[in-house]
């Protein structure tokens, strides 16, 4: 966060790949984190003559402008407004969070879940996707990248609590949060589609999660 080091760090470096995350989805906290955080690191960047500078961000940081959504979309234009070439990778939602994005409105018996439209894709999809922009040529520019299969996050959740043998009743709530930013709305749905990855069958790494869970 304070930057100290950071120019003795990428000294010699030709390509810097921003994948920091803010430790809170709170709306403030998430505006100063990457406010400062990437700040720091675009003018190290830019100091030690750094030739590509790549962040990950989410799909619907230019739609969606409340809470984690607003903060991304500031990283991004941060990036956008520096001198450094740029590029930037947008990600609908991993497999892997599907629970995680699950457990904000949960109950004994049940679990609300925003019924937005989603194509959920693997974190080894995007990572290869993040490595081959790093080193092309900057975009000056966003690339989307999303799974192939598109769905409603609440059935999504269903079918991962099934996997797990988890008996709860999904229910699709239009007021649930949505990555803990409030209600996404009916237009709001973080699908992607600038770029279409290939994903694993999602029973498969429902069946993953529960193993490495266990």
């Amino acid at each position: 966060m304070t930057g100290e080091g950071l120019p003795k760090v990428l000294r010699g470096a030709d390509v810097v790949v921003d994948v920091t995350d803010a430790p809170s989805r709170a709306e403030t906290a998430s505006v100063d984190f990457f406010g400062t955080a990437t700040g720091n690191l675009l003018e190290a960047a830019g100091s030690a003559g750094v030739e590509h500078y790549v962040i990950l961000s989410v799909v619907g940081a230019d739609r969606l402008k409340a809470a984690y959504f607003r903060a991304k979309a500031e990283q991004e234009e941060l990036v956008r407004r520096s001198p450094n070439p740029h590029s930037i990778v947008r990600a609908t939602p991993f497999f892997e969070s599907v629970e995680d994005l699950s457990r904000s409105v949960s109950y004994t018996d049940s679990v609300h879940v925003a019924p937005v439209l989603t194509r959920p894709v693997a974190a080894d999809d995007v990572a290869v996707a993040v490595a081959h922009v790093a080193v092309g040529v900057p975009l000056f520019g966003i690339l989307e990248v999303a799974g192939p299969d598109e769905g409603r996050l609440d059935e999504l959740t269903e079918k991962l609590l099934a996997a797990q043998g988890d008996k709860r009743a999904v229910i699709a709530d239009a007021h649930a949060p949505y990555l803990r930013c409030g209600a996404p709305g009916a237009d709001a749905a973080a699908r992607g589609g600038r770029r279409q990855l290939r994903a694993p069958d999602f029973h498969r790494v429902a069946r993953a999660t529960l193993t490495v869970g266990m």
